[in-house]
């Protein structure tokens, strides 16, 4: 039973989810916080910020972890499998479709409609985001952060898997991984 939720959880996500990885976090939410309690809201925040920080696609990633997290390596194969197939079958069928009525404005239309959502869909995700961090950080701590990452990126031109993984250290290693620690405590 429990291989059948997990397939179907992650089922339900793939067919609903547009916009990729992003899009699909609050339905992923949904169905293992909400749906079936498998984790805490903290615990998928915490899977997100590690899914985003490893390369390859979000979904698969948390589907691949989550699903072998509960229901083991079985889990996690059928997690994964209900997470591609949906996407697979859609992109034929749409690939199909589309590549015969592009030319017609409704298409050009349709496909411009989407934009929006997927927009209003990663806002929210990022005020979740930015409301789970705030537990953990202070604001000005958050905003610093925010601020720092953007003028490196943009201003600096340095890329963001560099600062991820420095990131990634700093929370390995602690506040300060160049700090000398006391052998005497």
């Amino acid at each position: 039973m429990l291989q059948k939720d997990i397939f179907l959880a992650f089922l339900r996500c793939g067919i609903i989810s547009y916009g990729g990885g992003p899009g699909a976090i609050p339905f992923i939410q949904k169905e293992v916080v909400n749906r079936y309690n498998w984790m805490t809201d903290e615990e998928l925040w915490d899977i997100v910020a590690l899914a985003n920080a490893l390369p390859g696609p979000l979904a698969t990633k948390m589907a691949g972890y989550i699903g072998y997290r509960v229901g083991g390596v079985r889990g996690c194969a059928g997690a994964l499998l209900a997470t591609v197939i949906p996407t697979t079958v859609m992109m034929i069928l749409l690939m199909t479709t589309l590549t015969h009525f592009s030319h017609f404005p409704w298409v050009q239309g349709m496909t411009n409609a989407m934009l929006p959502i997927v927009g209003v869909i990663l806002a929210t995700l990022s005020l979740q985001f930015l409301k789970a961090a705030s537990q953990g950080l202070k604001w000005p701590v958050i905003a610093v952060h925010v601020v720092v990452i953007f003028v490196l990126t943009f201003y600096f031109g340095v890329h963001p898997a560099l600062i991820i993984a420095a990131l990634l250290l700093w929370a390995l290693f602690g506040r300060n991984p160049f700090e000398r620690k006391d052998s005497s405590s």
